[in-house]
Protein backbone atom coordinates (compact mmCIF):
# COMPACT_ATOMS: atom_id res chain seq x y z
CA UNK A 1 0.00 0.00 0.00
CA UNK A 2 1.31 3.22 -0.49
CA UNK A 3 1.64 5.94 1.64
CA UNK A 4 2.27 9.23 2.51
CA UNK A 5 4.05 10.47 5.47
CA UNK A 6 3.53 7.22 6.39
CA UNK A 7 0.18 7.30 6.79
CA UNK A 8 -1.88 4.63 5.25
CA UNK A 9 -4.18 5.20 2.65
CA UNK A 10 -7.21 4.89 3.58
CA UNK A 11 -9.20 5.89 0.41
CA UNK A 12 -12.58 4.33 -0.09
CA UNK A 13 -11.31 3.09 -3.70
CA UNK A 14 -7.42 2.49 -3.27
CA UNK A 15 -5.91 -0.71 -2.88
CA UNK A 16 -9.24 -2.23 -3.43
CA UNK A 17 -8.70 -5.91 -4.02
CA UNK A 18 -10.63 -7.86 -1.19
CA UNK A 19 -14.22 -8.22 -0.10
CA UNK A 20 -14.64 -5.68 2.26
CA UNK A 21 -10.67 -4.80 2.03
CA UNK A 22 -9.94 -7.57 4.00
CA UNK A 23 -6.74 -9.12 3.29
CA UNK A 24 -5.65 -11.44 0.49
CA UNK A 25 -4.57 -14.76 1.39
CA UNK A 26 -3.70 -17.15 -1.27
CA UNK A 27 -2.77 -19.95 1.11
CA UNK A 28 -6.15 -20.18 2.80
CA UNK A 29 -5.13 -23.85 3.88
CA UNK A 30 -2.45 -22.83 6.54
CA UNK A 31 -4.60 -19.83 7.49
CA UNK A 32 -6.20 -18.87 11.21
CA UNK A 33 -9.30 -17.11 9.80
CA UNK A 34 -12.46 -17.90 10.27
CA UNK A 35 -14.01 -17.29 7.29
CA UNK A 36 -12.52 -17.41 3.48
CA UNK A 37 -14.34 -15.70 0.83
CA UNK A 38 -13.64 -17.30 -2.85
CA UNK A 39 -14.73 -16.39 -6.16
CA UNK A 40 -15.61 -19.03 -9.14
CA UNK A 41 -15.65 -17.49 -12.34
CA UNK A 42 -17.69 -20.08 -13.71
CA UNK A 43 -20.61 -19.49 -16.16
CA UNK A 44 -20.00 -23.03 -18.65
CA UNK A 45 -23.40 -24.42 -17.10
CA UNK A 46 -25.58 -21.08 -18.07
CA UNK A 47 -28.55 -21.10 -20.30
CA UNK A 48 -29.47 -17.60 -20.37
CA UNK A 49 -27.44 -14.90 -21.09
CA UNK A 50 -23.63 -15.27 -19.70
CA UNK A 51 -21.13 -13.34 -18.25
CA UNK A 52 -21.54 -14.53 -14.16
CA UNK A 53 -17.90 -15.52 -14.71
CA UNK A 54 -17.53 -11.35 -13.75
CA UNK A 55 -19.70 -11.47 -10.69
CA UNK A 56 -16.95 -12.42 -7.77
CA UNK A 57 -15.04 -9.11 -9.30
CA UNK A 58 -18.41 -6.91 -9.12
CA UNK A 59 -18.81 -7.99 -6.23
CA UNK A 60 -15.41 -7.38 -4.44
CA UNK A 61 -15.74 -3.85 -6.16
CA UNK A 62 -19.44 -2.97 -5.14
CA UNK A 63 -18.40 -4.03 -1.47
CA UNK A 64 -16.03 -1.26 -1.19
CA UNK A 65 -19.15 0.69 -0.70
CA UNK A 66 -19.99 -1.24 2.07
CA UNK A 67 -16.19 -0.93 4.01
CA UNK A 68 -16.43 1.98 5.62
CA UNK A 69 -18.59 1.00 7.94
CA UNK A 70 -16.70 -0.58 10.80
CA UNK A 71 -20.46 -1.42 12.77
CA UNK A 72 -23.18 -1.96 10.09
CA UNK A 73 -26.54 -0.69 10.45
CA UNK A 74 -28.97 -2.79 11.63
CA UNK A 75 -26.43 -4.80 13.50
CA UNK A 76 -24.67 -3.40 17.27
CA UNK A 77 -21.47 -5.06 16.83
CA UNK A 78 -17.84 -4.46 14.53
CA UNK A 79 -17.58 -7.63 12.30
CA UNK A 80 -14.38 -7.16 12.05
CA UNK A 81 -13.84 -6.74 15.81
CA UNK A 82 -15.18 -10.32 15.96
CA UNK A 83 -14.61 -12.67 13.32
CA UNK A 84 -11.21 -12.69 10.61
CA UNK A 85 -11.75 -12.75 7.12
CA UNK A 86 -9.87 -13.58 4.41
CA UNK A 87 -10.23 -13.23 0.84
CA UNK A 88 -8.28 -16.29 -1.38
CA UNK A 89 -9.48 -14.83 -4.47
CA UNK A 90 -10.77 -16.51 -7.69
CA UNK A 91 -10.45 -20.24 -8.01
CA UNK A 92 -8.33 -21.06 -10.61
CA UNK A 93 -8.85 -23.53 -13.20
CA UNK A 94 -8.71 -25.10 -16.82
CA UNK A 95 -11.42 -23.08 -19.00
CA UNK A 96 -13.68 -25.01 -21.24
CA UNK A 97 -13.75 -28.60 -18.93
CA UNK A 98 -17.00 -28.28 -16.66
CA UNK A 99 -16.25 -32.09 -15.39
CA UNK A 100 -12.65 -30.99 -14.04
CA UNK A 101 -14.10 -28.08 -12.83
CA UNK A 102 -16.63 -29.95 -10.68
CA UNK A 103 -14.14 -32.34 -9.71
CA UNK A 104 -11.35 -29.84 -8.49
CA UNK A 105 -13.84 -27.39 -7.06
CA UNK A 106 -15.01 -30.08 -4.78
CA UNK A 107 -11.63 -31.92 -3.90
CA UNK A 108 -10.10 -27.93 -2.93
CA UNK A 109 -13.39 -26.95 -1.15
CA UNK A 110 -13.45 -30.23 1.27
CA UNK A 111 -9.59 -29.44 1.95
CA UNK A 112 -11.17 -25.78 3.30
CA UNK A 113 -13.64 -27.13 5.38
CA UNK A 114 -12.00 -29.84 6.85
CA UNK A 115 -9.56 -27.40 7.96
CA UNK A 116 -12.54 -25.54 10.28
CA UNK A 117 -12.62 -23.01 7.58
CA UNK A 118 -16.39 -21.68 6.86
CA UNK A 119 -16.93 -20.16 3.17
CA UNK A 120 -18.71 -17.48 1.67
CA UNK A 121 -18.74 -18.10 -2.30
CA UNK A 122 -19.33 -15.82 -5.07
CA UNK A 123 -20.61 -17.14 -8.59
CA UNK A 124 -20.29 -17.26 -11.36
CA UNK A 125 -23.12 -19.64 -12.38
CA UNK A 126 -25.16 -21.63 -9.98
CA UNK A 127 -24.20 -24.59 -11.07
CA UNK A 128 -21.34 -24.00 -9.00
CA UNK A 129 -23.12 -24.52 -5.64
CA UNK A 130 -23.55 -28.45 -6.80
CA UNK A 131 -19.70 -29.42 -6.24
CA UNK A 132 -19.37 -26.91 -2.84
CA UNK A 133 -22.80 -28.68 -1.78
CA UNK A 134 -21.11 -31.99 -2.09
CA UNK A 135 -18.06 -30.79 -0.81
CA UNK A 136 -19.79 -29.87 2.23
CA UNK A 137 -21.57 -32.86 2.68
CA UNK A 138 -18.12 -34.13 2.82
CA UNK A 139 -17.63 -33.30 6.28
CA UNK A 140 -21.43 -32.13 7.50
CA UNK A 141 -24.24 -34.66 7.64
CA UNK A 142 -28.06 -34.60 6.43
CA UNK A 143 -27.47 -30.86 5.39
CA UNK A 144 -31.02 -28.57 5.23
CA UNK A 145 -30.75 -26.18 2.10
CA UNK A 146 -32.16 -22.79 2.45
CA UNK A 147 -32.52 -21.59 -1.44
CA UNK A 148 -33.26 -17.76 -2.84
CA UNK A 149 -34.37 -18.16 -6.37
CA UNK A 150 -36.70 -17.44 -9.02
CA UNK A 151 -36.06 -21.09 -10.27
CA UNK A 152 -36.56 -24.24 -8.58
CA UNK A 153 -33.09 -25.29 -10.22
CA UNK A 154 -35.02 -29.36 -10.14
CA UNK A 155 -35.14 -29.61 -13.35
CA UNK A 156 -34.60 -33.72 -14.59
CA UNK A 157 -33.68 -32.04 -18.45
CA UNK A 158 -30.12 -30.53 -19.79
CA UNK A 159 -26.64 -31.52 -19.42
CA UNK A 160 -24.82 -32.57 -15.96
CA UNK A 161 -23.12 -29.42 -16.16
CA UNK A 162 -26.67 -26.86 -16.08
CA UNK A 163 -27.53 -24.13 -13.77
CA UNK A 164 -31.13 -25.46 -13.54
CA UNK A 165 -30.68 -29.26 -12.42
CA UNK A 166 -28.49 -28.78 -9.20
CA UNK A 167 -30.91 -29.47 -6.63
CA UNK A 168 -32.52 -32.42 -8.90
CA UNK A 169 -29.32 -34.15 -8.49
CA UNK A 170 -27.82 -32.77 -4.96
CA UNK A 171 -31.16 -34.86 -3.08
CA UNK A 172 -30.60 -37.86 -5.03
CA UNK A 173 -27.10 -37.50 -4.22
CA UNK A 174 -28.01 -37.90 -0.66
CA UNK A 175 -25.89 -34.62 -0.13
CA UNK A 176 -28.95 -32.34 1.12
CA UNK A 177 -32.07 -33.29 2.77
CA UNK A 178 -34.80 -31.84 0.58
CA UNK A 179 -37.71 -32.84 3.37
CA UNK A 180 -36.06 -29.90 5.84
CA UNK A 181 -34.79 -27.81 2.72
CA UNK A 182 -37.15 -24.41 1.31
CA UNK A 183 -36.71 -22.40 -1.25
CA UNK A 184 -37.55 -19.26 -1.50
CA UNK A 185 -39.12 -16.46 -4.44
CA UNK A 186 -39.72 -19.39 -6.82
CA UNK A 187 -41.95 -17.91 -9.90
CA UNK A 188 -41.33 -20.20 -12.52
CA UNK A 189 -42.56 -23.68 -13.42
CA UNK A 190 -41.97 -26.51 -11.73
CA UNK A 191 -43.23 -30.53 -11.20
CA UNK A 192 -44.83 -29.72 -8.13
CA UNK A 193 -46.01 -33.23 -7.33
CA UNK A 194 -43.06 -34.65 -6.90
CA UNK A 195 -41.10 -31.78 -5.22
CA UNK A 196 -39.89 -32.65 -2.00
CA UNK A 197 -38.60 -29.26 -1.11
CA UNK A 198 -40.64 -26.60 0.71
CA UNK A 199 -41.11 -23.27 -1.24
CA UNK A 200 -42.63 -20.08 -0.61
CA UNK A 201 -43.42 -18.71 -4.03
CA UNK A 202 -42.56 -15.05 -4.98
CA UNK A 203 -46.38 -13.97 -4.81
CA UNK A 204 -46.66 -15.41 -1.29
CA UNK A 205 -43.51 -14.32 -0.13
CA UNK A 206 -44.29 -10.48 -1.10
CA UNK A 207 -47.42 -11.30 1.13
CA UNK A 208 -46.11 -12.53 3.76
CA UNK A 209 -44.38 -10.21 6.74
CA UNK A 210 -40.32 -11.32 7.07
CA UNK A 211 -41.00 -12.48 9.84
CA UNK A 212 -43.42 -15.13 8.62
CA UNK A 213 -40.64 -15.96 6.54
CA UNK A 214 -38.35 -16.48 8.64
CA UNK A 215 -40.46 -18.17 11.37
CA UNK A 216 -41.00 -20.90 8.25
CA UNK A 217 -37.53 -21.38 7.28
CA UNK A 218 -36.88 -21.75 10.70
CA UNK A 219 -39.56 -24.47 10.92
CA UNK A 220 -38.40 -26.26 7.81
CA UNK A 221 -34.37 -26.72 8.67
CA UNK A 222 -34.75 -27.14 12.72
CA UNK A 223 -31.27 -27.80 13.95
CA UNK A 224 -29.91 -29.17 10.84
CA UNK A 225 -26.78 -27.66 9.69
CA UNK A 226 -27.64 -25.24 7.20
CA UNK A 227 -25.93 -24.25 3.55
CA UNK A 228 -27.74 -20.75 2.15
CA UNK A 229 -27.72 -20.47 -1.19
CA UNK A 230 -28.31 -17.29 -2.65
CA UNK A 231 -28.87 -16.93 -6.86
CA UNK A 232 -29.37 -12.65 -7.45
CA UNK A 233 -32.61 -13.58 -9.81
CA UNK A 234 -34.53 -13.93 -6.32
CA UNK A 235 -34.75 -10.18 -6.45
CA UNK A 236 -37.26 -8.47 -8.70
CA UNK A 237 -35.26 -7.11 -11.62
CA UNK A 238 -35.84 -3.74 -10.20
CA UNK A 239 -33.74 -4.31 -8.00
CA UNK A 240 -31.37 -7.24 -10.22
CA UNK A 241 -31.06 -6.17 -13.17
CA UNK A 242 -27.65 -7.28 -14.07
CA UNK A 243 -28.29 -11.44 -14.34
CA UNK A 244 -28.82 -13.87 -16.75
CA UNK A 245 -32.16 -14.89 -16.30
CA UNK A 246 -34.13 -12.29 -14.49
CA UNK A 247 -37.60 -13.12 -14.19
CA UNK A 248 -40.31 -10.18 -13.01
CA UNK A 249 -42.34 -10.24 -9.65
CA UNK A 250 -39.37 -10.82 -7.14
CA UNK A 251 -38.76 -9.44 -3.99
CA UNK A 252 -37.42 -6.62 -2.92
CA UNK A 253 -33.72 -5.82 -1.55
CA UNK A 254 -35.06 -4.32 1.95
CA UNK A 255 -37.16 -7.21 2.22
CA UNK A 256 -34.67 -9.92 1.74
CA UNK A 257 -32.23 -8.45 4.11
CA UNK A 258 -34.66 -8.43 6.52
CA UNK A 259 -35.34 -11.69 5.97
CA UNK A 260 -31.67 -12.76 6.01
CA UNK A 261 -30.77 -11.03 9.28
CA UNK A 262 -33.24 -13.12 10.80
CA UNK A 263 -31.76 -16.82 10.48
CA UNK A 264 -28.92 -15.63 13.34
CA UNK A 265 -29.71 -18.87 15.00
CA UNK A 266 -29.61 -21.44 12.12
CA UNK A 267 -26.32 -23.61 11.99
CA UNK A 268 -25.18 -22.06 9.40
CA UNK A 269 -21.91 -24.00 7.93
CA UNK A 270 -21.56 -22.58 4.20
CA UNK A 271 -23.11 -19.78 1.84
CA UNK A 272 -22.67 -18.51 -2.00
CA UNK A 273 -24.28 -15.83 -3.55
CA UNK A 274 -24.27 -16.68 -7.13
CA UNK A 275 -25.61 -15.58 -10.79
CA UNK A 276 -24.41 -11.89 -10.94
CA UNK A 277 -23.71 -11.20 -14.32
CA UNK A 278 -22.36 -7.27 -14.53
CA UNK A 279 -22.81 -6.78 -18.06
CA UNK A 280 -26.62 -6.27 -17.65
CA UNK A 281 -25.85 -4.18 -14.38
CA UNK A 282 -26.94 -0.75 -14.09
CA UNK A 283 -25.23 1.53 -11.64
CA UNK A 284 -23.65 -1.35 -10.33
CA UNK A 285 -27.33 -2.24 -8.46
CA UNK A 286 -26.96 -5.71 -8.58
CA UNK A 287 -23.36 -5.88 -7.13
CA UNK A 288 -24.08 -3.75 -4.51
CA UNK A 289 -27.15 -5.99 -3.52
CA UNK A 290 -24.76 -9.08 -3.79
CA UNK A 291 -22.37 -7.19 -1.82
CA UNK A 292 -25.05 -6.48 1.34
CA UNK A 293 -26.06 -9.96 1.13
CA UNK A 294 -23.50 -11.36 1.70
CA UNK A 295 -22.17 -8.72 4.48
CA UNK A 296 -25.37 -9.68 6.13
CA UNK A 297 -24.84 -13.35 5.80
CA UNK A 298 -21.57 -12.57 7.77
CA UNK A 299 -22.56 -11.30 10.35
CA UNK A 300 -25.58 -13.76 10.76
CA UNK A 301 -22.74 -16.37 10.72
CA UNK A 302 -21.16 -14.42 13.47
CA UNK A 303 -23.99 -14.27 15.75
CA UNK A 304 -24.92 -18.29 15.12
CA UNK A 305 -21.34 -19.30 16.12
CA UNK A 306 -21.08 -17.02 19.40
CA UNK A 307 -18.41 -14.85 17.40
CA UNK A 308 -19.78 -11.53 18.91
CA UNK A 309 -17.55 -9.03 20.40
CA UNK A 310 -19.85 -5.51 21.47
Amino acid sequence: MATLNNKPDYSLYSNAFGFLRQPLNFSPLTSDADVIVIGFPFDMATTGRSGARMGPGAIRKASMNLAWEDTRWPWSFSLSDSIKIEDAGDFVFEPGDAEAFTKEVEAYVSQLIQSEKTLLSFGGDHFITLPLLRAHSNVHKDIALVHFDAHTDTYSQGSRYDHGTMFYHAPKEGIINADHSIQIGIRTDYEKENHAFDVIDAVTANQLSADDIIQRIKNRVGNHPVYVSFDIDCLDPAFAPGTGTPVCGGLTTDKILQVIRGLSNVNLIGMDVVEVSPAYDNAEITSLAAASIALDLLHVWAVAQGKITT
